[in-house]
């Protein structure tokens, strides 16, 4: 049996280029022998670019759709695009031996989005039609270009193992990343209103005039409230997701000969901040009031066809593929500017919270609960419920170090969404109570008993919670939206100065 130990390295002995080839593995470091810290600075331009078809369930029979009363998920509404432009300045920190403060502010420059109509949807009112007489939004749809900081990520990453120092291990990085929204969260907003409408009225505005004016005659003891709480004025767009972000992410490879594969796997959980479109934390009755989870595999390989370690000259072809699982959760979906600036009465007006008990006892048998008015008002603010889905990106990098201290990346990838529905809220949540009296349209018929004068009394059965993100218009089977198969494509340039 032979014994492998590390040498130890003497000050004197020639500095050479010791790194992996994978990004996603490479950490600063500090302390080390002949390389007592190390400052990485790198500026990337990142292009983003996709398209998705959005169609709608309808039980209409017509050639295309369907026959015999079925549902089917195939009416044309419209076509989705938008496109992004970010700069991202990263910085890197050895703070000691393989281990690594990053410090990464990706500022958006420009995010594009639009609907155009699909299949001559804007000339069938049913692909958008709300209650009998609205149109939720146009097929035909641009929402405002936005800019600004996307969030602030701090991250700390350990080199566990290194193949580097010791040969008979591989590379092995595990590591955490904060990201923390420091800019205004997204708003739902119309590039193109109606006159007399802002582009980005605050949910709660429900004539969209800008004014916080007083509630109608229609809205029983709250007639005279204002209609919210929130300034007169128009809103920001916004740019950020109003969300504060934890990822941990591990990955490992092994330099062999020319080659360098690897392998990993990372995960990001978001939580709402208050004041976003997320609205309110303690909705009882909403089933989904969270952002989505992922979770990520990735495999990928490194091909080095050319290097001179001692001259820190290296080029390298990175091929990789991610999958990537989003879970279900609400979510800014193609749709989150179009309903969320809504005119239609069926979008614009609020929720209640809850119901409580009807006080006219007369009604029991039809109607044993009812809106409880002092409940807080729940608004549409565009973000739903999405169904979960997978998405997979398949991309290929080229980098080229020129010396010790400067390094060049090219790259592209092409991403495909699987297909979801984006409007994908259920009525009612039957976990949390079997209280009659809080039950509302949730109740359960369980048919007649007789009653004391020889009548019939009709008898309920609690069936949950009502839930207030719920509108009939777009979440009930029949109404809903979807999103077909989407593809997208990514392209950017980073240059490095490594110190």
């Amino acid at each position: 049996m032979t014994a492998h130990a590390e040498e130890p390295k003497l000050p004197n002995e020639p500095h050479v280029l010791r790194d992996t080839a994978v990004d996603l593995l490479d950490v600063a470091d500090a302390f080390d022998v002949g390389d007592d810290f190390d400052i990485n600075l790198r500026l990337s331009f990142d292009y983003e670019s996709r398209s998705a078809a959005v169609r709608r369930e309808t039980n209409i029979a017509q050639t295309g759709l369907t026959t015999g009363g079925y549902l089917t998920d195939s009416m044309d509404v419209s076509t989705y695009y938008e496109s992004t432009q970010r700069l991202i300045p990263e910085v890197n920190i050895g703070i000691f031996r393989d281990i690594a403060l990053s410090v990464r502010m990706p500022v958006i420059l420009s995010n594009n989005r639009r609907l155009e109509e699909k299949g001559g949807s804007a000339g069938q009112p049913l692909a958008t039609s709300g209650l009998i007489g609205e149109q939720l939004f146009s097929p035909n749809f641009k929402s405002p270009t936005r800019s600004g900081i996307e969030y602030l990520a701090l991250g700390l990453d350990w080199g566990v193992m290194n193949q580097f120092r010791n040969a008979a291990r591989p590379n092995w990085t595990i590591g955490v990343e904060g990201r923390f929204n420091v800019s205004t969260p997204l708003r739902a907003c119309n590039a193109a209103p109606d006159e007399d409408k802002m582009q980005c009225a605050n949910e709660a505005d429900i004539d969209r005039n800008g004014e916080n004016d007083p509630l109608g005659d229609e809205f029983g003891p709250l007639a005279g409230d204002n209609e919210g709480n929130f300034s007169s004025g128009e809103q920001k767009p916004g740019v950020s997701r109003g969300t504060t972000g934890l990822e941990a992410h591990a990955y490992v490879s092994k330099r062999l000969s020319y080659i360098e594969p690897y392998t990993g796997v990372s995960a990001l959980f978001e939580f709402q901040n208050s004041n976003t479109a997320y609205g309110p934390f303690n909705l009882e009755g909403s089933l989904v009031n969270h952002p989505p989870l992922r979770g990520s595999l990735v495999a990928g390989v490194a091909i080095i066809p050319w290097e001179q370690p001692e001259k820190f000259r290296r080029i390298s072809i990175d091929l990789r593929v991610k999958g990537t699982y989003v879970s279900e959760g609400r979510d800014y979906s193609e749709l989150f500017d179009a309903l969320g600036s809504s005119q239609a009465s069926s979008m614009r007006r609020p929720n209640y919270a809850s119901y409580t008990a009807n006080e006219n006892v007369n009604d029991w048998d039809t109607t044993p609960s009812v809106v409880d008015e002092t409940s807080s008002r729940v608004n549409s603010t565009g973000l739903t419920d999405v169904q979960q889905y997978g998405d997979y990106e398949l991309k290929a990098q080229f980098t080229w170090q020129a010396s010790q201290y400067v390094k060049f990346d090219l790259g592209g990838a092409w991403r495909i969404m699987q297909e979801h529905f984006i409007t994908f809220d259920q009525a009612c949540n039957p976990d949390i109570t079997q209280q009659l009296a809080r039950s509302g349209p949730c109740k359960i018929d369980e048919g007649t008993s007789p009653g004391d004068s020889g009548g019939q009394n009709q008898n309920w059965k609690a069936g949950g919670l009502p839930n207030p993100n719920h509108r009939k218009v777009i979440n009930d089977p029949g109404q809903r939206f979807k999103v077909d198969t989407s593809q997208g494509a990514r392209a950017w340039v980073r240059a490095s100065v490594l110190f």
